[in-house]
């Protein structure tokens, strides 16, 4: 754990408006990201998911400066002094990030240096360094930098008429002091690591399973860059930029204003800046004053930069033995076969609303088999499909093509401001126009997040509507690594609700109310807030009342506010949340009847469910939103009850399992 600081520390009131009762939303979120390193470091774990999880590990923190530091800086630089949920100004929070980021950096690299690589020598997997290579391996490397390597590079010097090059974000490159031995001069050189277009583990032969990092074969051979002059000094480094996007709510052309922010990104306010520890002063120095940065944006680490990389191992054919046994998800057995042997999701939705948990239950054999049977069916008459993040190789966007093609209505919401997958979604929604779907992107101020698809059928004299919810995006790479739950359902009043919501988001206009699902930015917090205090009023010694839920992260103050009072009330109060919890669990008279678990292990847990118990029956939701203001306040959410009592179980039976875990489960006390 980190350093208790005097905030951390101090005594708290049963003043919910007392900024000690809440936890630092940035530094939860480290503690977060420390869970994951801490399944890299765990022993019991099969080798290559430990790589696995300390390339997460790393891949996590670039998105958190990319986007959380980026904007604690603007804030500084703007001037604001706006204290957060705890009472920190951006000025403290930035501090202790940086305390905690080093912190863990150190045990990063240990685990890597100390327990993964030498783990993956046992099993013939080698990474070693150019100058400990055997001098038949030299050779090869040798040959390979000539022929593959040095056509890739460009050296760029700084001197009169030649600025400091422009660094692009999450770039790797090289610092090096040239001296021009016959005038004495001496000049500061870069030259990127060219890891977008070269592996960076560079094999020591075709088949072989040793490798030496790109970067220590470019630095074994400046000398081939920089002919004739003398290499004075050298050092890796890495920069971060400001990747969040910043779309104004008066766009009037969202698809032009995206794509012109994406252009813009790559430009982004430097936010963080990585050293070896060995940097020597005149060369960090140099990188200080060309980046323009201060000294606390410089994060010196003591090992290889860009653990990201690691993927590249992770991914190495073969050694089954150092994985997870690979899990194949069944179809659900509630879609029976059709004549052609594939899963008959409509008809079974007419016996019955579904519930399917992914990875547990197939993606392609419910949801995108959903869509293709809406597809090729005549009576079929309209498909629409909200789209968040979805895989390059996805069917279901082909499939509303198809759809259009064969003159059903086709409508597609793509959320273009989907974060670090905005490029993909404009692409979609260009092929998706040029087929004849209706496109629609939404409002600048309001992501749509909400996971739904509505298929309108032609029966008898009327119509029905069949509706997929989910807590999970469409995407089929990510429906086999995370957990989400979907309901399938033909209930005519979600239905409606459902179809009143497209019309809102292709349309103009707001349901001042809707039958059964809870919406937001409109309904979503005070359907969960009415729950809240119906549960408190319901609860009594004799029949006790209950909360439980299952989210990503806790961050919105009014909704723990709510939560504590529903402790002080003596309402136990269960709470698996992954990620960010602001919440502080166990304070005395404030929050003793919580409990806070977080389950981080091999597939991560991305559904949300909000249970309430009173009088012995619960009132269960499925959602796509977390407790979070961007959540609740700024994007278009979706929450559907779950009403059939056996579907009902099922979701609290997996609630329970998660409150009962001894293995993989972490408890999270008072002091965060």
């Amino acid at each position: 754990m980190a350093e208790t600081t005097a905030a951390e520390a101090a005594p708290r009131s049963e003043d919910l408006d007392d900024p000690g009762n809440y936890i630092n939303r940035e530094l939860s979120w480290l503690e977060f990201n420390e869970r994951v390193l801490e399944l890299a470091e765990d022993a019991s774990l099969p080798l290559l998911e430990r790589v696995k999880f300390a390339a997460i590990y790393a891949s996590n923190l670039d998105e958190f400066f990319m986007v959380r530091v980026a904007g604690l800086k603007d804030q500084i630089e703007a001037g604001v002094e706006k204290r957060g949920i705890n009472g920190f100004t951006p000025r403290q929070t930035l501090d202790g990030i940086r305390r905690r980021v080093l912190e863990l950096a150190g045990r990063q690299t240990t685990c890597v240096e100390q327990a993964l690589l030498p783990g993956l020598a046992e099993h013939g997997i080698r990474v070693t360094r150019v100058a400990d290579a055997s001098p038949a391996e030299q050779e090869v490397l040798s040959e390979h930098f000539r022929r593959v390597i040095f056509p890739a590079l460009t050296p760029l010097a700084v001197g009169p008429g030649q600025p400091f090059p422009y660094i692009s974000n999450l770039s790797l490159s090289l610092g090096v002091i040239v001296r021009d031995p016959a005038s004495g001069h001496s000049t500061f050189a870069r030259v990127k690591v060219p890891i977008e277009i070269l592996p960076r583990f560079v094999a020591i032969g075709k088949k072989s399973k040793t490798f030496v990092m790109l970067e220590d074969v470019i630095a074994h051979n400046l000398d081939s860059l920089f002919q004739g002059m003398d290499i004075v000094d050298y050092d890796v480094f890495r920069v971060s930029r400001d990747a969040d996007l910043s779309v104004s709510d008066e766009a009037e052309d969202l698809l032009r204003a995206v794509e012109d922010e994406l252009r813009r990104r790559r430009f982004g306010e430097v936010v963080r800046v990585e050293v070896g520890t060995g940097m020597s002063e005149e060369l960090l120095n140099e990188l200080i004053a060309a980046l323009g940065v201060d000294a606390g944006d410089v994060y010196p680490i003591d090992g290889p930069l860009d653990l990201t990389g690691l993927w590249e191992i992770v991914k190495l054919p073969g050694h089954a033995e150092l994985r997870e046994t690979p899990w194949v998800p069944p179809i659900h057995p509630r879609f029976r076969a059709d004549d052609e042997g594939r899963a008959d999701v409509m008809t079974a939705m007419r016996d019955g609303d579904i519930l399917v948990h992914h990875p547990y239950d197939s993606f392609s054999n419910s949801v995108e088999r959903f869509v293709e049977q809406a597809v090729a069916d005549p009576n079929v008459l309209a498909i629409k499909q909200t789209v968040y993040r979805t895989s390059d190789d996805s069917p279901l966007v082909p499939a509303l093509i198809r759809a259009a093609e064969r003159g059903k209505q086709a409508v597609c919401l793509v959320e273009l401001q989907a974060r670090f997958d905005e490029r993909t979604n404009i692409v979609w929604a260009k092929a998706l126009e040029q087929a004849g779907v209706h496109v629609v992107y939404g409002h600048p101020a309001l992501k749509t997040h909400a996971k739904c698809v509505l298929v309108v059928r032609r029966e008898g004299d009327g119509v029905r509507n069949y509706v997929h919810i989910g807590t999970g995006n469409y995407h089929s790479a990510t429906a086999r690594l995370y957990t989400d739950f979907g309901l399938f359902t033909t209930d005519p009043e979600i239905g409606r609700d459902v179809a009143e919501l497209f019309n809102y988001l292709t349309g103009f206009g707001r349901p001042s109310s809707y039958r059964k699902v809870w919406v937001a930015p409109s309904h979503l917090r005070q359907g969960i807030a009415e729950e809240i205090d119906r549960t408190v009023a319901a609860h009594s010694e004799q029949t006790p009342a209950r909360i439980a839920m299952k989210l990503n992260s806790l961050v919105d103050q009014r909704c723990i506010a709510a939560l504590y009072r529903a402790s002080q009330a003596g309402v136990a109060v269960d709470l698996n949340v992954r990620g960010i919890c602001c919440l502080r669990p166990g304070v005395p008279g404030l929050s003793e009847n919580i409990r806070v678990v977080s389950i981080v292990g091999r597939f991560l847990e991305h559904s949300r469910v909000y249970a309430f118990e009173r009088d012995g029956e619960y009132t269960v939701y499925i959602a796509s939103a977390d407790l979070m203001p961007r959540n609740l306040d700024t994007r278009v959410e979706l929450a559907v009850p779950i009403e059939d009592g056996a579907l009902r179980a099922e979701v609290l039976d997996t609630l329970e399992l998660f409150f009962a875990d001894t293995r993989n489960a972490w408890d999270l006390h008072a002091d965060g």
